[in-house]
């Protein structure tokens, strides 16, 4: 039987999990008493024969082979092999059991769109969730060894009510070298095409709903046929049980408790009892253990599934939603929270104390904003906006890369943007005459340019500067390289007729 210990851990409490430990059922020490009385048993016959039987030119050879084992025992990668390997049992485990078809679901649509109160009727609704049942029985008698003990032959299939006299002669009359679960399968779909075509499925919707729910059913059969008949690889079963063995096999000599190689050399403490080899020992081999108990969980184990009590239930549970349950409806009435707005439950005295606790609004319902009120104010985003102060490194790569600002001043407006060179006064044209200039820009491009000047010294002048002066070619090309270029839009012409006479140039 399964065991279950889902109580005792539903509240996490002090020595919550050390309550566990001293259950034997299902237990890691029923698993693994007889390996580690082996392992232990070993380990002081070698013992023994080291302390007692040994000459002096032996106990040296020997303590040489053991120091040998001891640091073999770190090329074995014990917990990658057999975490990895429990990982995937562990999943195709609980895929398994997942796999093991229920006919809750089959049952509700059969329910629902077989009618007839009638004989004939009931007749049709029990037939058919019975011939999913024996689906049922047939695969797990092919998988499991409880369900093969239950039903060893057809004739306790025939006794238990699953199968008729006349479904066994047609069963077997059907020759196949492969497993016949699928048959009562196939009894089910030719039934309900009947069925459609006397009136008792009254439409093809009802029937395509019936047929695709089967279908469910008989995969979930196919699966567990499937994962008994292709198992995990042999040779990884068999690599990670060659890593335990000879991990352990190496630790019996290696771990001994020795006796210094030169007369004044200080030993190790002699413990007699290695605890920590024998905790490893209970750790890893019962890793190993764990894996070989539940990969194939349809055996008898403590942890098995219990699949004969899942027929029993299967088969009661089905047949009493078709038939007794089927238009055996309680009567249809207001609810106790008719004429309330809110509707709440009591709560008993034991759950009192949750009433007081607030309903969770989300993570940022309780979030207090900042207490300045002109921040919470709204505000319509312009491009008169005065911009947010970046971080010094932030300019320096956004004035290093004159590229990603044309790109992202590009985006800005639908014009073609184009580079304007300043006016007369050393200031740039604004695009909006109307709107005021930024302080900071206008500072900044003053004192590049205070800098360029003083930068050309006394090198003689050349004709076509900006501002109509002589420039040198040198304090051109610094200019080139260190002023930021500017995009504006394009102005329209009554800006540029207006705006020619200051002195700038498109």
């Amino acid at each position: 039987m399964t065991v279950s210990y889902t109580l005792k851990v539903a509240d996490s409490r002090f020595g919550g999990f050390s309550k566990l430990l001293f259950r034997w059922k299902g237990s890691i020490y029923k698993l693994l008493y007889k390996e580690f009385i082996v392992f232990v048993v070993l380990y002081a016959l070698l013992s023994v024969v080291y302390r007692r039987l040994l000459t002096e030119e032996q106990k040296r050879l020997y303590t040489k082979v053991a120091q040998y084992c001891n640091r073999s025992t770190d090329l074995i990668p014990m917990s990658f092999v057999l975490g990895f390997y429990v990982t995937l049992i562990v999943n195709r485990w609980w895929a398994q059991y997942t796999s093991i078809p229920l006919p809750d679901q089959l049952m509700c649509i059969i329910s629902s769109n077989v009618h007839g109160k009638d004989e004939r009727g009931r007749i049709l609704r029990r037939t058919l969730i019975r011939y999913a049942n024996l689906s049922a029985v047939l695969i797990l008698r092919s998988v499991s060894t409880r369900v093969l003990k239950r039903f060893p032959t057809m004739d306790h299939v025939v006794e238990a009510g699953f199968m008729t006299q006349d479904e066994r002669k047609k069963f077997e009359s059907l020759h196949s070298d492969f497993n016949k679960y699928w048959v009562p399968c196939v009894w089910f779909t030719n039934l309900a095409a009947q069925a459609r075509r006397d009136g008792r499925i009254r439409d093809d919707v009802a029937l395509r709903l019936l047929m695709d729910e089967l279908n469910a059913y008989r995969a979930k059969c196919s699966m567990l046929f499937h994962y008994d008949w292709i198992s995990i690889p042999l040779v990884y079963t068999q690599v990670v049980t060659i890593a335990v063995y000879s991990f352990f096999a190496f630790c019996l000599i290696g771990r001994q408790f020795l006796e210094p190689l030169e007369p004044g050399q200080e030993g190790d403490l002699d413990m007699y009892v290695p605890l920590s080899t024998l905790l490893q020992f209970f750790f890893y081999a019962g890793w190993l253990k764990v894996a070989e108990q539940i990969i194939n969980p349809f055996g008898e184990d403590d942890d098995d599934f219990e699949t004969n009590k899942l027929i029993d239930r299967n088969l009661q549970v089905s047949l009493l939603s078709v038939d007794d349950m089927y238009q055996n409806l309680p009567p249809a009435a207001k609810d106790k929270y008719w004429n309330e707005s809110t509707a709440q439950p009591p709560y008993t005295m034991a759950t009192a104390a949750e009433t007081l606790k607030p309903s969770f609004l989300g993570s940022t319902f309780d979030m207090r904003m900042c207490e300045d009120v002109e921040q919470s104010q709204p505000v319509e985003v312009s491009p008169s906006m005065p911009r947010i102060q970046t971080p010094l490194l932030g300019r320096f790569l956004a004035a290093a890369s004159p590229a990603i600002s044309i790109k992202n001043f590009g985006r800005g407006g639908r014009a073609t943007p184009h580079l304007r060179r300043p006016r007369g006064d050393g200031a740039f044209p604004s695009p909006h005459p109307g709107r005021p200039e930024d302080p900071e820009a206008v500072d900044r491009i003053e004192e590049e340019e205070t800098e360029d000047d003083e930068s050309r010294g006394s090198e003689p002048p050349t004709p076509g500067g900006p501002l109509g002066g002589p420039r040198s070619p040198k304090a051109s090309e610094m200019r080139r390289k260190e002023l930021p270029l500017v995009l504006v839009k394009a102005p329209s012409s009554e800006s540029i007729g207006a705006e020619r006479p200051g002195g700038w140039e498109p």
